[in-house]
C-alpha cells in the first residue's frame, strides 16, 4: 500500500507470517520478521510513518533486504 510519507514509500503486512514490508523513497525494501500485526496497523495509521519507524520498528526486528 504506498502511503504519504517524506522517508517511506509503502507498507505491506502478511499476518501469516508476522512480516512487515518496508519499501523507502530511495527504492530500497526490507522485510522486518515477527511484527505483530498490532504494531503494523499502528504504523499504518501513524501520522508520521517515518518517525513511527524510527520508534517502533527499526532495530526492533530482525530484517533483510528483498
Amino acid at each position: 500500500m504506498h502511503v504519504d510519507s517524506t522517508a517511506i514509500q509503502a507498507i505491506d503486512y502478511s499476518p501469516e507470517h508476522g512480516k512487515l514490508f518496508v519499501t523507502f523513497q530511495d527504492g530500497d525494501e526490507y522485510v522486518y520478521v515477527g511484527v505483530p500485526e498490532r504494531v503494523s496497523r499502528a504504523f499504518f495509521r501513524a501520522p508520521s510513518k517515518g518517525r513511527f519507524f524510527q520508534r517502533m520498528i527499526r532495530d526492533r526486528y530482525p530484517y533483510n533486504r528483498v
